[in-house]
């Protein structure tokens, strides 16, 4: 383990987080917050840039990077994130309680978009800004937008950005990383921008469509108001997030191919039809299932659309509780948080890349057992299944299935009933934010106790990094050097 160099990169990480804050003073001047609107932010920005200048003052002799380097940096400079991330929060006094701030930052920056706050509208402007902004941050990810401005870290870019960015496998745009990160983000900031500007164009306050863009940008969901998205109780607005939160869905390497007129990548593209193909299902049967919940078939459609892309993005926008609906409906959408978003997309979950595998794969093991002499390749994206990769999907899968019992079993310590429990757990580990019942869409995360809360913030960061960041950061194995 290079244990300088890791230091050096989380020194940058840090001073970029610093610089990332800024723009809450401008937001606390414009909306004349004052003196207590500025310092929780000044004080957060000098002690977090400080740090990060501090232990990244020199560059280590010794600049090899490799696989155990870049597990490593990603893992600690999202813990870091979400603690340096928290402090305005703390020092502003909206959040007193440490762990239940770092809980509000990781969830800000994972893009979960779950939450302690019972009264989000008492926030002032400036932290509503940076709550969502981190969904912004969070959602093509800090280091690649680290890679994407900051001078080249040697041989480790590659290191750092298969480990942050979600899905089975890692697809670069160009050859060079660096490059790569640079158009990611280009066309990330862009499509968010639009959204920005059609928000504003269909009604919606100016701050307003800042704050929900970042939020559908990232896959988030943070809203600004006790009872989100319908609150405006506007068609425009609820179709155009819809949309957008399905865009967002995408893997963005598809976005490079429509910019250099590479359509021919799209509509060959599996995964993406099986993304459709999920949201068509889900949305036909939800709509059959809750139609006599509905007097007006427009609004029906509006809000099981709505409801069906913010869940599979991993969203958490709401415009109707579905808490309240049938229970197949429920368990059509508890399906869809675990199906999430595409690879290389800003959406949590497991992904539809690694479903579609696990369904070939058991259809594959049928045909097996009725016809054993008949042996045919598992095709995805029409190439054959590599046994690496099958054995990597498998291999997440059951470590999947391990955590989630094991974060079950501590969130059962304080939680009222297994709905909330098991739904706080998957709402969280696939980064989707409103659950079920107690931490349904009109409720929150506040009644769980110190323990819970910190587990949950770990859960929320585990499930944006795909599990293996963290795990590896408390492998003793990892520490040694060589």
């Amino acid at each position: 383990m290079n244990h300088q160099m890791v230091s050096y990169v989380l020194g940058r990480i840090l001073f970029i987080t610093g610089i990332l804050m800024i723009p809450a003073l401008f937001v606390a001047l414009i909306y004349q917050e004052g003196w207590p609107g500025l310092w929780p932010f000044l004080v957060s920005i000098v002690i977090t840039s400080a740090i990060g200048l501090l232990i990244s003052l020199r560059k280590p002799l010794r600049t090899d990077f490799f696989a155990r380097e870049g597990l490593v940096v990603v893992a600690l400079s999202w813990l870091a994130l979400s603690f340096f991330g928290s402090l305005p929060f703390i020092f502003s006094g909206a959040i007193l309680n440490p762990i239940d701030a770092f809980f509000e930052t990781a969830s800000g920056f994972s893009t979960t978009g779950a939450s302690i706050l019972a009264n989000v509208e008492a926030l002032p402007h400036s932290l509503l800004w940076w709550r969502s902004f981190t969904h912004l941050i969070g959602g093509m990810g800090v280091l690649v937008l680290a890679l994407a401005v900051m001078p080249k870290i040697e041989s480790g870019d590659v290191f750092i950005m298969r480990a942050e960015v979600p899905g089975p496998t890692f697809g670069k745009v160009r050859t060079k990383l660096r490059s790569s990160a640079r158009i990611l983000y280009v066309i990330y900031l862009s499509m968010t921008g639009i959204l920005v500007l059609l928000l504003a164009l269909g009604g919606m306050p100016l701050f307003d469509s800042f704050v929900h863009a970042f939020g559908a940008a990232g896959t988030g969901g943070f809203g600004i108001k006790s009872n989100s998205i319908a609150y405006y109780n506007s068609a425009y607005i609820d179709y155009l997030l819809a949309v957008s939160m399905i865009l967002f869905g995408v893997n963005f390497n598809l976005y490079y191919a429509i910019l250099f007129m590479r359509l021919k990548n799209i509509f060959k593209n599996e995964e993406l039809r099986w993304y459709l193909g999920f949201i068509a299902v889900g949305f036909a049967l939800i709509c059959i299932n809750v139609s006599h919940l509905y007097s007006s078939v427009s609004l029906l459609f509006r809000d099981v659309f709505f409801t069906i892309s913010s869940i599979i993005t991993t969203t958490g926008y709401a415009t109707a509780n579905f808490d309240t609906w049938p229970v197949f409906s429920k368990v059509i959408l508890l399906f869809l948080m675990f199906v999430g978003g595409m690879a290389g997309s800003t959406a949590g979950g497991i992904k539809v890349s690694r479903i579609a595998i696990y369904i070939k794969t058991t259809i594959q093991e049928i045909r097996l057992n009725v016809s054993p002499n008949r042996r045919l390749p598992i095709l995805f994206e029409g190439k054959p299944i590599s046994a690496l990769l099958s054995r990597q999907t498998s291999v997440y899968l059951i470590t999947y299935t391990f955590m989630f019992v094991v974060f079950l079993m501590i969130t059962a310590l304080s939680s009222p009933n297994f709905i909330t429990t098991f739904s706080a757990v998957a709402a969280t580990f696939n980064n989707i934010g409103p659950g079920l019942d107690m931490v349904g869409p009109m409720g929150n995360y506040s009644d769980f106790d110190n323990l819970t809360t910190f587990t949950l913030s770990l859960v929320m960061i585990m499930g944006r990094l795909e599990l293996f960041p963290i795990l590896v950061l408390f492998s003793p194995r990892t520490w040694r050097r060589g």
